[in-house]
């Protein structure tokens, strides 16, 4: 018996659980899949549901397959690897949107706002709510109150891939374009945080519920199935991406909605909502640490890999080598910027309190009903104090932070406890 196995929780039929799950996940895809097939066009909204239904399954298959797949491909590399496969999906979408504005300027605000939207949701409203059922979660198994969520003090080693990463998105505002270099740049950035990550130490995975039930198949059958799962999720996006994407901006005009902040919001949220839900789960049963590593290795993706993309994107669809920003991009690439270096600061001494994770959420909440260039002006003013005060506060972090990803492993962690 496998450790994966061993730690699974107890059920009946692990198997009948898989069945049962990936079924589910088949049958909200299998409207999309028959509607493209069949070359039938349904009005707008109901495209977008139908097809956002599909992108939504297939992230599940997807987040399964990436958990499961631990078991073959162990440490930290692992994790960098799941975060990557489970928000796919997004990519999809985003870099649909980046090369069709190569050919139709219109949609360059569209990959900017997907962009933007997926980052901020990230750690505006997944980082906080994972911590904040962390620690009820820690509440019920351990029966104390805790108020804070230390962090593995491997991250430390993330968190500065990260803060290089946040520091330089800032060149994006400020140049007013998204250029092929910046890519280039990311790419680089990126492929060598996947190198770091595969000489760390190796690590059991902690299994739960369906990705359980993949992990403890023989190990033929495992990979057979994980194969089959992440062809059959690439598939879904395949045929949803498209029409999910043209979907949001036509339904936006004909709900009278402006079509910006539906691809701003409901794509990624639709993408990243299964990855937030596991995430949830297994902070609810304990294992929050574990859940908040993953969503800090989603964030480093997508400030280098998916925004390094974009460019590249934009320019195989026949655009230029810089996607221009807009006034209104630039304000939302800033507040993104701003958001990320506060998140950054507040979790620094690798200790997550639960004063953080509210102040994330509201501030994440305030910016709906805050809109326009002042309000989005304001709140990047606001993220900006937020970020250096606790930069002040946590001043000892920030070299170790910073030297982290050229340090040894070793050096790289300090004790999270300081």
């Amino acid at each position: 018996m496998t450790t994966t196995e061993a730690a699974a929780p107890p059920m009946r039929s692990p198997r009948l659980l898989m069945l049962r799950s990936i079924g589910l996940c088949t049958l909200l895809a299998l409207p999309a899949i028959i509607t493209r097939l069949s070359g039938a066009h349904p009005e707008p909204v109901l495209s977008m549901i139908l097809y956002g239904v599909a992108v939504f399954a297939a992230s599940f298959l997807l987040a399964w397959a990436a958990e499961a797949a631990q078991v073959d491909i162990s440490g930290g590399l692992a994790i960098a690897i799941l975060a990557l496969i489970a928000v796919l999906p997004e990519y999809a979408v985003d870099l649909y949107y980046a090369y069709t504005a190569g050919s139709n300027p219109e949609y360059v605000q569209y990959a900017a706002a997907n962009m933007t939207g997926s980052n901020r949701l990230l750690l505006g409203l997944g980082w906080p709510v994972v911590v904040l059922v962390g620690l009820w979660g820690l509440r019920r198994l351990r029966g104390r109150t805790t108020h804070v969520l230390p962090l593995n003090r491997g991250n430390r080693l993330e968190l500065g891939f990260l803060l290089f990463a946040g520091i330089f998105a800032f060149v994006m505002p400020l140049t007013g374009e998204i250029h092929l270099w910046m890519g280039v740049i990311l790419f680089a950035w990126f492929a060598y945080y996947a190198y770091r990550l595969s000489r760390g130490a190796v690590e059991e995975p902690h299994l739960q519920g369906t990705s359980a039930a993949i992990g403890g198949l023989p190990r033929r059958q495992r990979r057979l199935t994980l194969f089959g799962l992440f062809l059959f999720a690439a598939f879904i996006v395949m045929i949803a991406a498209e029409p999910f994407a043209h979907s949001l901006v036509d339904a936006g005009a004909d709900l009278g909605i402006d079509e910006f902040l539906l691809v701003q919001w409901v794509a990624p949220l639709a993408s990243e909502a299964p990855e937030f839900i596991i995430a949830i789960m297994f902070a609810w049963r304990g294992n929050a640490g574990a859940a908040l590593a993953t969503l800090i290795s989603s964030k480093v993706n997508q400030w280098t890999l998916l925004v390094g993309s974009l460019p590249i994107a934009y320019l195989a669809g026949g655009g230029e080598t810089a996607l221009q920003l807009d006034h209104r991009q630039t304000e939302e690439m800033l507040l993104t910027a701003a958001q990320t270096m506060m998140g950054i600061a507040l979790i620094l001494g690798l200790r997550f309190h639960h004063w953080s994770a509210w102040i994330l959420l509201l501030l994440f909440m305030v910016q709906f009903p805050v809109t326009g260039t002042d309000g989005r002006l304001i709140l990047s003013a606001v993220y900006g104090a937020i970020a250096l005060a606790a930069f002040a506060w946590h001043w000892r972090h920030i070299w170790p932070t910073l030297k982290a990803p050229f340090a040894k492993l070793e050096e790289a962690e300090p004790d999270s406890s300081q």
